[in-house]
């Protein structure tokens, strides 16, 4: 069981010139031992020609954190490149309930499994910082594709990148207990943002405890009184919206054997 991620330098502001073109660093649960590379940037085996007339038929649109870039049940057409910031895409069942499919940056595209200007959108897309996005319109889409056989190509690489990562992550949610799948992100959390602190590593990129649940796939209570008893235990420390990780030894002991 592992938390996906694609590193890079950057993750705040970008352009998708040649030089930043694949840059972030991309979060999802799955259940292999071992970390991919992540998944490829759409445009990136685009040659400066071909990069250029993609992005010229695109529309630019500026988000702030929280806000909505489509949602589930809504008309579908086309996709959105995320040019800078990261955007949570999340499953919302008749009930109410959601879950994190995964968190994407630069150079991904969300607004699949759709890619042109056919059927209604799946899940939905928020903003999980300010975030800016090139939205590329179905019909323009079709027509680019049929002209730029490696923008094809990327497309059908990320499609089946996420194709995978999605049914990894029903697998996971169907065999690991909540727990175990605390455990783990926790320390996937802290390999991704961890920074040396006196008492541990603190997870440089704030997470709630609802983020936190949405991505095990648990309630906000149950993270909060979890994390509680780990406090007890001396094996984190919660200060506001930041998580000191004390004892990686004893997650790695429960992510591995534990049961709820």
């Amino acid at each position: 069981m592992v938390l996906q991620a694609a590193k890079s330098a950057a993750e705040s502001t970008s352009t998708l010139g040649p030089a930043r073109v694949g840059t972030g660093r991309s979060l999802l649960l799955t259940e292999s031992h071992q970390p991919t590379a992540g998944p490829p940037s759409l445009i990136d085996r685009l040659s400066l020609r071909e990069r250029e007339l993609v992005l010229k038929q695109g529309r630019r649109k500026v988000l702030n954190r929280g806000q909505t870039l489509f949602s589930q049940g809504a008309r579908h057409d086309g996709i959105f490149l995320i040019e800078s910031g990261r955007i949570r895409v999340f499953y919302t069942s008749p009930q109410g309930r959601e879950i994190t499919l995964a968190y994407w940056h630069i150079g991904n595209f969300v607004g699949g499994p759709e890619v042109f200007d056919t059927g209604v959108h799946q899940w939905s897309g928020v903003a999980a910082t300010n975030a800016a996005v090139v939205h590329l319109p179905g019909r323009e889409l079709r027509s680019l594709v049929a002209e730029v056989p490696n923008l094809a190509i990327g497309l059908i690489e990320g499609l089946s990148f996420k194709g995978k990562c999605y049914s990894a992550l029903a697998q996971m949610l169907g065999t690991r207990s909540i727990t175990q799948r605390l455990a783990h992100l926790l320390l996937q959390l802290v390999d991704l943002y961890g920074v040396d602190d006196a008492d541990g590593r603190v997870i440089a990129v704030a997470f709630t405890h609802a983020d936190i649940a949405h991505l095990v796939g648990a309630t906000r209570q149950w993270v909060t009184i979890s994390l509680r008893r780990m406090q007890e235990k001396r094996i984190v420390q919660t200060r506001r919206s930041q998580i000191v990780v004390c004892r990686p030894d004893i997650l790695e002991e429960m992510r591995g054997h534990a049961t709820d």
